[in-house]
C-alpha cells in the first residue's frame, strides 16, 4: 500500500490513480494529522510526503518517522517545490530515500515508487521477513504487526515464516502439514484451520492477507 499525503486535492487524486493503475494499492491523505493518526493503526510501503502541508509539514512528519523504531523502515518519497534546495537537503539528511521536484509527471512518480520499493527490498537484510504490516526477524524469533510486538507459539510462527518466505503461493492443508509439523506428524489437516485462525487473530488487521484458496488451502496475499 502506498500512501500519499497532499493537500492539494487534484494532485492527490492523480498520485493515486497513477499509481492504482499501475498495479499498486494506494491510498490519499489531504493533512499531516490524518496521515499521522492513520500510521498509529497501519502501515504503508511507502509514503510520497509533500513537503508543504497544512499544520503539520511533511518534514515534521518525515522527522517523527524517522525517531520512531516502529516507523522508521518506511522509505518515504519527499515531494518539494521548484526551488526549495533546503527542503530537499534537510529531508535528506532526515532520512528521505528520494524527493521530487514539482511539477513532475505521473510517469516520474510511478518509476520513482518502484525504484525505491526495489532498492528498499535489496537491503532488507535476509533474517528480515517483511509484508503486509507484518515484520519477522527470524533471528530474534519475534513478530511485529503494524509496529506491535506479537506473541506467536513455535507452530504458528512457522506458518507466518513459511507464508512470508513465497507470497502468493497456495500451499494446501497437507502441504503445511507436512513443511511445519514434519512428515512424521499424522494429525487432522483440521489442526492446520485451528492454528491459522488463531494466527489470523493474533496478526489483527494484518491476519487478512492470510487467505483462503477454496478447494485448496491458504495463501499470504501482501501489499505490493
Amino acid at each position: 500500500m502506498i500512501w500519499c499525503v497532499e493537500d492539494d486535492a487534484s494532485i492527490r487524486d492523480i498520485e493515486v490513480y497513477a499509481l492504482q493503475s499501475t498495479g499498486f494499492e494506494a491510498r490519499g491523505f489531504e493533512d499531516g494529522k490524518a496521515f499521522w493518526n492513520a500510521l498509529q493503526e497501519e502501515m504503508p510501503e511507502l509514503v510520497v510526503l509533500d513537503v508543504m502541508l497544512p499544520g503539520l509539514d511533511g518534514i515534521e512528519l518525515l522527522r517523527r518517522m524517522k525517531s520512531s523504531p516502529a516507523l522508521s523502515s518506511i522509505p518515504v518519497v519527499m515531494a518539494t517545490a521548484k526551488g526549495a534546495e533546503y527542503d530537499k537537503i534537510q529531508g535528506l539528511d532526515l532520512g528521505a530515500d528520494y524527493y521530487l521536484t514539482k511539477p513532475f509527471g505521473v510517469m516520474e512518480l510511478v518509476s520513482c515508487v518502484k525504484a525505491v520499493l526495489r532498492r528498499c527490498q535489496m537491503q532488507a537484510p535476509a533474517h528480515l521477513l517483511q509484508s503486509g504490516g507484518i515484520s519477522v526477524d527470524l533471528d530474534a524469533h519475534t513478530v511485529t504487526a503494524n509496529g506491535q510486538r506479537v506473541e506467536l507459539t513455535f507452530k504458528e510462527f512457522e506458518l507466518l515464516r513459511l507464508f512470508l518466505q513465497h507470497p502468493g503461493m497456495a500451499f494446501t492443508r497437507d502441504q503445511l502439514m507436512e513443511k511445519v509439523w514434519g512428515t512424521d506428524y499424522y494429525g487432522e489437516t483440521r489442526t492446520i484451520d485451528m492454528h491459522i485462525r488463531t494466527l489470523r487473530q493474533k496478526l489483527g488487521i494484518c491476519g487478512e492477507h492470510i487467505a483462503t484458496v477454496r478447494g485448496v488451502g491458504y495463501r499470504w496475499e501482501g501489499s505490493k
